[in-house]
């Protein structure tokens, strides 16, 4: 089973708002992991996606295209960054993303969805 693993994006992070220091010590947190993933068979891809400001949408009504820059409102709709896995059911994807480093430096969130 393929699953995708979203990184939730936080105000902080849209923002770029982050200690150094914090940052050198989660990337090596998250290199760690991504190893772990990678020695275990199951990392397909893996990175981390720029702020929402850089982004565009493109809304769809009927023929109509509607292009939006970035940033976006709602940060909890937004994706910070993801891994692809292949694992063998949704409950060890839970387990592994159990295991990693918190990816903000206070509350985050981390969505599994399953691809078809």
């Amino acid at each position: 089973m393929r699953v995708m693993v979203l990184v939730k994006a936080t105000e902080a992070s849209e923002k770029g708002l982050f200690d150094p220091a914090w940052t050198a010590q989660m990337m090596a947190a998250m290199g760690r992991f991504n190893d772990e993933l990678r020695e275990a068979g199951l990392l397909l891809a893996v990175d981390g996606l720029t702020p929402s400001s850089q982004g565009k949408r493109v809304a769809f009504e009927g023929p109509r295209r509607t292009v939006m820059d970035g940033p976006f409102a709602e940060t909890k709709e937004v994706v910070a960054g993801f891994w692809l896995w292949e694992v063998a059911d949704m409950e060890e994807a839970v387990a592994w993303v159990k295991r990693c480093p918190n990816p903000m430096p206070g509350p985050s969130e981390i969505e599994i969805r399953p691809l078809n």
